[in-house]
């Protein structure tokens, strides 16, 4: 049996009342399917156990959409350079993947390595979302950490804007909310 052309399943789409618009007015860069998760759990698992000799920190939060609604399917990637030297028994060390849960949570808990240069980012972190057609790339900073005046990528950011990159203690870790759009848009880079 030949497989059908891609007219062929143009004309039985048709048949169907299928036009070969997205009904829904999504692109199809939206429309990766089920199977994304699923293919990407694998790093989450391999960064869920933090294996480091470095004290750890948990920075929490929720990622929002443009109208403050959180974003339950988003993807976090944080990378913690200064870490990979105190995480050589880790799979990737220095990274993590954190998923949103159904309340629009995260967590994601990294090294904190002693001695770290002042002003540095507690991570680098690379975020994936639904509508979000490019990965958006931000850092956190610990708002207790000291050498935030010095902070080599704060002082690039408008002072009214920089405390979208700070995560403010909370309980024994940080809170660290994420927001896509809106009057409290995270700060993004853009790397040239």
């Amino acid at each position: 049996m030949n497989a059908p052309t891609p007219v062929a399943a143009l004309d039985r789409a048709a048949q169907y009342g299928h036009t070969g618009a997205a009904p829904s007015g999504i692109t199809t860069s939206q429309t990766i399917g089920p199977f994304f998760h699923d293919g990407l759990r694998w790093a989450q698992e391999a960064t869920a156990q933090v294996v480091t000799d470095a004290p750890v920190v948990e920075v929490s939060g929720i990622v929002y959409d443009g109208a403050g609604t959180p974003v339950v399917d988003a993807m976090l990637e944080a990378w913690t350079p200064a870490a990979v030297a105190h995480e050589q028994g880790a799979p990737v060390p220095g990274w993590r993947r954190a998923y949103t849960g159904e309340d629009g949570r995260f967590v994601l808990r990294l090294s904190r390595p002693e001695g770290a240069l002042p002003g540095t980012p507690l991570a680098y972190v690379t975020v994936f979302a639904r509508g979000v057609l490019k990965h958006q790339f931000t850092a956190v900073h610990a708002a207790d950490a000291p050498g935030l005046d010095g902070a080599a990528l704060l002082s690039q950011v408008p002072a009214e804007r920089r405390a979208t990159l700070l995560a403010r203690p909370e309980g024994t870790g940080y809170r660290w909310d994420v927001h896509l759009q809106g009057a409290h848009e995270t700060v993004f880079f853009e790397y040239r």
